[in-house]
């Protein structure tokens, strides 16, 4: 979806079209949860503190989120999707890949495939929606974002390998910024720099990850869409107005991000044994801690007892504090509510 939360507040609220929008938190520390392409043409991109887009573009416009109704656009835009296929692998509420491997033939091409639930998508929700068409998930992801707002783009199977021979290594998804900064630093600038490399010697540097470089650098990538696959954790955080340094002031704000990730757990049916501790420092040092139980749970006690260990490992602190968050993994179903709880038993720090 193009610019998914700032469309549908500027679909919703006339006076917004054509304006930079961000939707976010205006004051104090708040960020740019999403921006209008209004708003893209100053730099003002999601992510960036409030205070540095209103730097940006003095006259954007900040619209609190509406979380509940994004939601409920993004399952009626996958209402949209399941009509074309049932393989479809969320990202996020904004994007899926879809695979229409065995559909395409009934419209002719995946082209026609893309251009139909685009028109969809525009006729029964009001939005803009960019494609991308291509014979794996890497090139697909790729070119959809060629062509934004409003956009489709195609790869062919003759065409990948030549399209990642001339693309920034930056520029590929799955290359992070500091995957980039090795890489340059290796000379390895372009996608034809990385076909250079042989799969040991990429190991070497990148570990696990050097089959799936090695592969994208020929425009190939074998992971099939994975429709309805598991979900791998549930978290929540917090970003402070001010910096904290108090261990009451931190260890309460903790208790209220325990009881909203119990809560949200509870909600989705699902249980897990290891928790994350996210504390970010000021000057945006991020560092993180796990503790891991013997058993699955949802108890908000137990999840309050790993978390508040976990911060006091982080105690005395090195700077003064700007946003706490919690995440729960190892995660399994929870039915009925008889999964074997019991406190206080940790069995590893991860």
């Amino acid at each position: 979806m193009d610019a998914f939360y700032a469309s549908i507040e500027q679909r919703d609220n006339p006076a917004l079209q054509g304006k930079p929008v961000a939707v976010g938190r205006r004051a104090g520390r708040g960020v740019v949860a999403a921006a209008s392409y209004e708003a893209r043409v100053f730099g003002v991109r999601s992510a960036l503190p409030s205070h540095m887009a209103l730097e940006r573009c003095p006259e954007l416009v900040f619209v609190p989120p509406r979380f509940e109704v994004y939601r409920a656009v993004s399952a009626q835009i996958h209402t949209i999707f399941r009509h074309y296929t049932e393989v479809i692998q969320p990202l996020a509420l904004d994007e899926a890949y879809l695979d229409v491997t065995e559909q395409w033939r009934a419209y002719g091409s995946a082209t026609a495939v893309a251009e139909s639930i685009r028109r969809d998508i525009k006729q029964q929700t009001g939005l803009t929606a960019s494609a991308g068409v291509s014979y794996n998930r890497f090139l697909a992801k790729l070119a959809s974002g060629q062509r934004k707002p409003d956009g489709l783009f195609v790869i062919s199977p003759r065409q990948g390998a030549a399209f990642v021979a001339d693309l920034p290594v930056e520029k590929f998804h799955g290359v992070g910024p500091a995957t980039t900064r090795r890489m340059h630093a290796l000379g390895i600038h372009t996608g034809a720099d990385l076909k250079t490399w042989t799969v040991p010697e990429l190991r070497q540097h990148f570990g696990s990850s050097a089959q799936f470089y090695h592969d994208i650098a020929r425009g190939e990538d074998h992971r099939p869409v994975e429709a309805n696959r598991p979900r791998k954790s549930l978290g929540t955080e917090t970003t402070f107005t001010h910096d904290v340094v108090e261990w009451d002031r931190l260890a309460a704000i903790l208790k209220d991000i325990v009881r909203k990730l119990a809560a949200g757990c509870v909600q989705k049916r699902i249980a897990g044994r290891t928790v994350t501790l996210k504390l970010r420092y000021a000057g945006f040092h991020t560092v993180t801690r796990a503790r891991s139980a013997a058993f699955p749970t949802v108890e908000e006690g137990v999840l309050l007892s790993m978390a508040l260990e976990l911060l006091r490992s982080f105690f005395p602190l090195d700077k003064p504090v700007r946003l706490l968050g919690l995440t729960i993994s190892s995660l399994v179903p929870y039915d009925d509510g008889t999964l074997p709880v019991q406190m206080g038993l940790f069995e590893q720090t991860v």
